[in-house]
C-alpha cells in the first residue's frame, strides 16, 4: 500500500509542477494582461493544488497534512479572488483587451 500511496503522490507532485511550469511559459508567452493572468491564476490554482495533495500523500494522517489541507482552501479562495480583483481594476484602468481580427480567409461559422 505505501508504494501505491508513493506512486500516487509523485504523479501528483509531477503534474503539479508541470502544470505550474506551463503557466509560467504562459505568462511569458501569451499577448495580454488579461491572457496572461488568467494562465497564471489558472496555474496557480491547480497546480498548487496537485502539488499540495501529493505532499498530504507524502505526509500521511499528521498535523502536516492539516496544515497543507488549510494552505490549499487559502488558496482556492484568495487566487480567483486575487486574479478577479487585478483584472477589474486593470479594465476600470482603461486596460483594454487585445481583440484578435478575423481575416478575410476566415469563413463564417454556420
Amino acid at each position: 500500500m505505501a508504494v501505491a500511496i508513493d506512486i500516487l503522490s509523485w504523479a501528483l507532485l509531477l503534474s503539479g509542477g508541470f502544470f505550474v511550469v506551463v503557466g509560467g511559459i504562459g505568462v511569458l508567452r501569451l499577448p495580454d494582461l488579461y491572457t496572461r493572468m488568467h494562465a497564471a491564476g489558472v496555474t496557480d490554482t491547480g497546480g498548487a493544488a496537485l502539488i499540495l495533495i501529493g505532499l498530504m500523500l507524502q505526509a500521511g494522517f499528521t498535523l502536516i497534512t492539516v496544515k497543507l489541507l488549510l494552505i490549499l482552501l487559502f488558496l482556492w479562495f484568495t487566487s480567483p479572488t486575487a486574479s478577479y480583483a487585478l483584472a477589474n481594476s486593470a479594465l476600470f484602468d482603461g486596460v483594454k483587451p487585445l481583440l484578435q481580427k478575423r481575416g478575410a480567409d476566415d469563413e463564417d461559422e454556420g
